[in-house]
């Protein structure tokens, strides 16, 4: 009986040290000055943060169109996912608001959605002052799904001096609707609120120049953020994957993507989770921000 009882209180012991080493997370209020108006991010913490005073790099993760900084922590049917990722790198990841269909870019028209300004400036700057982060690009990374795939590139690309990489998972590479292989009235819908944001569109091929990935290329010759994108080969804009892809090789700018099997859903996104993070912790390790 003593046997079974020292059994029972080691196994107990056990299991409340692995529930207080698991990831935390935080929900802050960051107050954004170009908007005028105080938006949440969740703040994932690694069990390594509380037991080391190292500074530790951070994955900004963006959630897609019409979402929210909850999703990547209630979407996925492993709702440990980020959790784990966290922990099992010794990552922080932060997952803030950007607004339902913002595209984060700065809209030249609706100043109440300027969410480039906000997660390259504002949020970074938040999380930098109340954590203990690399504060330097070497220690910064951003990525997202679908709308975030956009504004990940879309940002590391105007910023480089922020982010030392990118990640996209089914990103909307390409604002040009025509581009999606979506019902009309989806686009039309989608069309309408890039109206909203950015004005009339234009003729020619781009609609709104400048603020698509693909009408970045340029930039990305020069600015040196490791790009990593994926998406599946039924998704709704596997076609701007593809073209930027294309550009990309053409233009001789590395780069790695895959195309899996999968359509627009949190089954692909959840799936794609684990390799973008692996490519994560070798460019953190290349920098020499990551010493796991």
């Amino acid at each position: 009986m003593k046997l079974l009882t020292q059994f029972i209180i080691c196994i107990s012991c056990c299991f409340v040290s692995a529930v207080s080493l698991a990831a935390k997370v935080d929900t802050v209020a960051i107050p954004s000055k170009v908007m005028h108006k105080t938006f949440k991010a969740a703040v994932v913490l690694p069990d390594v943060y509380n037991y080391s005073s190292a500074s530790l790099p951070v994955v900004y993760l963006l959630h897609g169109g019409e979402g929210s900084y909850r999703d990547w922590l209630s979407k996925t049917a492993d709702k440990l996912l980020i959790h784990k990722m966290a922990d099992e790198y010794g990552i922080i990841i932060v997952t803030p608001d950007g607004g339902g269909m913002s595209y984060y870019f700065d809209s030249p028209i609706d100043k109440s959605s300027q969410f480039e300004t906000f997660i390259s400036k504002e949020v970074v700057q938040h999380i930098d002052s109340a954590y203990r982060t690399i504060r330097d690009r070497k220690g910064r990374i951003i990525a997202g799904l679908s709308m975030g795939g956009h504004g990940a590139f879309y940002i590391a690309t105007l910023h480089p001096d922020v982010y030392c990489a990118a990640g996209a998972i089914s990103g909307v590479m390409n604002i040009n609707v025509a581009k999606w292989n979506v019902p009309a009235d989806f686009a039309k819908s989608r069309r309408l609120n890039f109206e909203h944001l950015l004005g009339p569109e234009k003729e020619g091929t781009s609609p709104w120049p400048s603020y698509s990935v693909v009408d970045l290329i340029n930039k990305m010759k020069t600015n040196d953020v490791k790009l990593i994108f994926d998406c599946g080969v039924d998704d709704i804009v596997i076609t701007p994957n593809r073209e930027l892809h294309q550009l990309l090789m053409t233009n001789g700018i590395p780069h790695d993507y895959t195309e899996r099997p999968g359509k627009h859903n949190w089954q692909y996104f959840e799936n794609s989770v684990p390799y973008q993070f692996l490519f994560f912790q070798k460019v953190f390790k290349a920098n020499g921000s990551l010493k796991q």
